[in-house]
């Protein structure tokens, strides 16, 4: 099914499977375009690729919406619309966010300018709905070199009879539901399981296989991209990810073409949540221990000043007997006491002595 409607439509002459192609004129400027439609659920995002030739590498690009006949070209970003370039993979991306059905749906084209004349790659028609007719559970996966990964893709009951498929954008290579392909060591199952829903497997996955994909039931498309890791690479993460357990994004199907990985900004935002969390620590324990240190020290001086009964302390002291006993001398008077009598005179027998 076309979109085109009162435009002229052409029949595209290829070795695939015949397709529309729009033929519009803007003013002076006119283009073909192959096309497909699009739902997607209110409120959500999506990420559309627009693949184009390499030699138009360096031409001006953009992405054109036929509701409000506004261009927006390639590097831009916007509050709900980003349109950015990937030369070295012959593509640009274009992502809108928080879709609204009296705003969004239309058609729109992925363009490119060439020579003054408007060359388009691919076309769509956007329909914004509560329940998509076609969607899939994530919009972006990984998996690395040898392995396998998996893509459901749901539908609504008035879908449940249509041409299930997946398919590679960049050379519009499908696979058939219950059909599998297992060429150049690689393979592709489709299966049904009849409940508004078929599940891709890709199996012995090449690093060749990253890229764009879209689910297909019947004229509906909704965009994937896989992402292949090599091996070096996976290990890596997986060993980053014993490192760096919590820091590292969790894939969510809101996030369009976010890789589930942990990137080299997550893991310098780790080392920085360690830094700030053992710092103050190791501080406080450095703090301890100088404690402990000064006690134990002035504990030890303590110890070494414990005074001697047998010293004579300086300056006035105070000292209390529990027992005297006063021998009386040769030739003593009675009743009387002389401190300044000699040691030979006087004999005093103390014990016991108490300090104040």
């Amino acid at each position: 099914m076309c979109f085109c409607e009162d435009y002229l439509l052409l029949t595209l002459n290829m070795k695939k499977v015949g397709q529309c192609v729009c033929v519009v004129c803007l003013g002076v400027e006119c283009y073909s375009s192959g096309s497909y439609n699009l739902t997607v659920k209110t409120g959500g995002s999506v990420t559309i690729p627009c693949y184009y030739d390499g030699k138009y590498t360096h031409q001006k690009k953009y992405w054109y919406s036929e509701a409000d006949k506004s261009s927006t070209y390639t590097n831009t970003t916007e509050e709900n619309l980003s349109v950015i370039d990937h030369p070295d993979q012959n593509l640009f991306t274009v992502t809108m966010r928080n879709l609204q059905s009296t705003k969004h749906d239309g058609r729109y084209y992925c363009a490119v300018k060439i020579e003054g004349n408007v060359t388009v790659t691919y076309g769509l028609y956007l329909q914004v709905q509560s329940a998509p007719d076609v969607s899939v559970v994530s919009s972006s996966v990984s998996g690395h070199e040898g392995g396998d990964i998996s893509v459901q893709c749901l539908y609504n009951s008035g879908y449940k009879n249509k041409l299930k498929q997946w398919c590679r954008y960049k050379d519009q290579r499908c696979y058939k539901e219950k059909k599998t392909d297992t060429s150049q060591n690689s393979s592709v199952q489709i299966s049904d399981d009849g409940r508004r829903s078929f599940t891709v497997l890709m199996t012995g996955l090449r690093l060749t296989d990253s890229g764009w994909y879209y689910c297909s039931a019947g004229d509906q498309k909704v965009p994937v991209h896989l992402y292949v890791q090599s091996d070096n690479e996976y290990k890596a993460e997986s060993d980053n990810a014993v490192l760096f357990p919590s820091i590292c994004r969790n894939q969510t199907a809101s996030k369009d073409t976010e890789d589930n990985k942990c990137s080299p900004d997550d893991q310098m935002n780790w080392i920085f949540l360690l830094l700030y969390t053992a710092v103050p620590l190791l501080l406080l324990l450095m703090l301890v221990l100088v404690i402990w240190r000064l006690v134990q020290k002035h504990n030890g001086a303590l110890t070494k000043r414990e005074p001697d009964i047998c010293s004579v302390a300086e300056g006035p002291m105070t000292v209390t007997y529990d027992t005297v006993v006063f021998k009386k001398a040769k030739n003593h008077e009675p009743n009387q006491v002389s401190i300044s009598r000699s040691p030979e005179q006087v004999e005093v027998i103390y014990s016991t002595p108490k300090l104040h």
